[in-house]
């Protein structure tokens, strides 16, 4: 087992309206600014929990598929994934419904693509996020040739 301890401070007072500005925090890494996003009164220069929830299954999804290509001897030169968040309103609770991965995958020369798209999909089955998750992960991969 594994724990990953944080400090999220917040400050201020909830008579009136209130500030949603936080920091999250943890030994040895750079503090997080956090806050609601501005649809619910917030700050768009922090990251909100949807974008938060968009980098942890992004980040874990890229690392898990990079292992993988590493295991079958794919060489990958370049990930940049566009993910989307889509936060919607099911039985009157809001809920991320569904992330969409988007990534471009830079390989070497000659690479076989459907071999790094099974591993992609593959990644989504040991990323611990994408386990953990009920929304619906979309998984759109454009392959190309690195020069």
């Amino acid at each position: 087992m594994h724990e990953f301890p944080l400090t999220l401070h917040w400050e201020g007072s909830t008579a009136g309206e209130y500030p949603r500005d936080a920091v999250a925090r943890t030994p040895g890494k750079q503090d997080i600014a956090v806050s609601a996003a501005s649809s619910y009164g917030g700050d768009d220069s922090r990251w909100n929990p949807e974008d938060l929830f968009g980098a942890s299954l992004g980040t874990c999804h890229m690392l898990t598929f990079l292992s993988l290509a590493k295991k079958v001897h794919l060489e990958v030169r370049g990930y940049e994934d566009h993910v989307t968040v889509t936060l919607d309103t099911v039985d009157k609770v809001s809920r991320i419904t569904r992330v969409r991965l988007a990534p471009i995958i830079r390989v070497a020369p000659g690479t076989n693509p459907a071999k790094v798209r099974e591993m992609f999909e593959k990644a989504h089955k040991y990323c611990f996020i994408g386990q953990s998750i009920t929304s619906e992960v979309l998984m759109e991969p454009t392959i190309e040739e690195a020069g």
